[in-house]
């Protein structure tokens, strides 16, 4: 089968095209023919070798999301069945041979039924992102109908799917990005309001939206640049969670006191496997009921991964990027 394998940490320029021997499935695991794979930004950090959830044993194929039809199962696996359209959304704990390749191995607990509506492209966008999304909205924030939910950096894979799940939640949604085409998306997913990032100088022109109280929760991508913002614009007893971060900052402490907000964080590989349980039942749920539509940025073929890699470390585009698999 044909696959990417990665011999050496390092850059995209480590991603290998390669031809191997099949994987094949053994106890408790299911082998899926994988049509659409998802990139998402750890697969980046763990390229690099240093990433502190994961560092795997050389040599590795990337990619924890994908989807694609059941191929085989092992001994034991009752979840699915050969010729069933699946997604699969790994975590760095458990069995994966990894999704960047014709076909994938892993743990049948990882392996979820695809609905006809959903093409394989927007399951392969499920996986890391959505389980990010509920865990952020519904296990940090405990997000509420009628509450408002901010969403700073909302055009990216994590940041469209938290706008539909907050909306079908009953939540009145502003989305910010920096482009045109972002912000296009960002309003197709349902966002009341889509604007452009906001600084300490333009924070009275949100407040404005809502009638002069700040959001209830805000979901936040780049905590070193924003969270001294966040804190401004947040409605006392607000909740502030934080998913992306790049580097440190300094913030006044008081800023926190004043409003008696909470400052949460999340990262998805900390879920314990209740959690992770739930969060796969919420989103099947959304999925289902058409409330969830993964919207897709960028496609690829597998053997130009490479470039991908290089577009996400550069910021470039949005929508979440996916690899297309013959």
């Amino acid at each position: 089968m044909k696959t990417i394998q990665v011999t050496q940490f390092g850059g995209p320029d480590k991603l290998e095209f390669k031809e191997v021997e099949d994987v094949v499935a053994g106890k408790g695991e299911v082998c899926v023919r994988l049509y659409a794979a998802g990139v998402n930004p750890s697969d980046t950090y763990t390229l690099s070798g240093t990433y502190a959830f994961s560092i795997p044993h050389l040599p590795y194929t990337p990619g924890l999301d994908g989807a694609g039809i059941v191929e085989a199962i092992g001994e034991g696996v009752t979840n699915v069945r050969v010729g069933d359209r699946v997604f699969i959304a790994s975590l760095i704990r458990g069995k994966s041979t990894g999704t960047f390749a014709q076909k994938v191995v892993c743990d049948a607990s990882f392996v979820h039924p695809l609905p006809d509506h959903v093409s394989f492209e927007q399951g392969a966008a499920l996986g890391v992102p959505a389980l990010t999304a509920y865990r952020a909205l519904f296990q940090r924030a405990c997000l509420k109908p009628g509450q408002t939910v901010f969403i700073h950096g909302a055009s990216g894979g994590v940041g469209l799917q938290i706008v539909q799940m907050a909306k079908s939640h009953g939540a009145k949604v502003i989305g910010t990005a920096s482009k045109p085409e972002g912000k296009k998306m960002v309003q197709q997913a349902g966002a009341d309001f889509v604007i452009d990032h906001v600084t300490e100088e333009t924070i009275e022109d949100v407040l404005a939206l809502l009638n002069g109280n700040g959001p209830d929760v805000i979901i936040e991508f780049l905590a070193n640049k924003n969270l001294e913002t966040d804190l401004k614009l947040i409605a006392p007893f607000g909740k502030i969670v934080i998913v992306g971060n790049r580097g440190s900052i300094e913030i006044t402490p008081r800023l926190a006191m004043q409003k008696e907000c909470d400052i949460l964080a999340t990262a998805l590989w900390n879920a314990p496997k209740e959690e992770y349980d739930q969060s796969i039942h919420g989103v099947i749920g959304m999925l289902t009921s058409g409330a969830l539509r993964p919207i897709i940025g960028r496609t690829l073929p597998l053997q130009q991964v490479s470039k991908g890699f290089e577009q996400l470390e550069k910021g470039i585009g949005n929508g979440k990027l996916i690899l297309i698999i013959d």
